[in-house]
């Protein structure tokens, strides 16, 4: 019996060790609700926006939009320099898209809504690889940068063994 004790205390400490830590980060197309919109002025738009903010792989870009009047096309390169709304690769129509930034290098997107893209709703988002993104610096004046996406992946492994090993030996205890 007091092997399941030691098993029940234990419980609460394996599902925190076992809980994702690498979760992906959502960030809100241009920081705010409705952003995607044609912009109020050629100063105030969300490439300047993207520019100020360090996308990694698998971040999701999250966008809400007016459904009724707007979309969000993924596009290639040449489709974003033209406007081409013809051949996305992909739409989000419902209001709300969920795009999941899955590898480094440029991604493109523009408005569905005729002549919209045209007057600068488009966007670029430009996700750095793991090797471009700064090392963790132990100086007190900085703040340190977020770790790859995989880097506590070794003590993982071995919070794992260690949680196996309590449950092993709490299991024993009880019989």
């Amino acid at each position: 019996m007091g092997g399941l004790r030691i098993v029940v205390a234990f419980l609460p400490l394996m599902l925190v060790l076992f809980s994702p830590s690498g979760a992906n980060r959502e960030i809100l197309v241009g920081g705010k609700q409705n952003a995607w919109t044609i912009p109020p002025s050629s100063n105030d738009t969300l490439n300047r926006w993207a520019e100020k903010t360090r996308f990694k792989v698998g971040d999701i870009l999250v966008g809400k939009f007016n459904p009724k009047t707007d979309s969000v096309l993924q596009v290639r390169k040449e489709d974003y320099d033209g406007c081409k709304t013809s051949n996305p690769m992909k739409e989000h129509k419902n209001g709300y898209a969920m795009i999941e930034l899955d590898h480094s290098g440029p991604f493109y997107f523009i408005s569905g809504a005729q002549g919209n893209c045209e007057k600068g709703e488009k966007l670029i988002v430009v996700v750095l690889s793991e090797d471009h993104w700064p090392k963790q610096n132990t100086s007190a004046t900085t703040t340190p940068a977020p770790g790859p996406r995989g880097e506590a992946h070794g003590l993982r492994s071995g919070v794992f063994l260690g949680a196996l090993l309590v449950i092993g030996l709490g299991t024993i205890l009880v019989f």
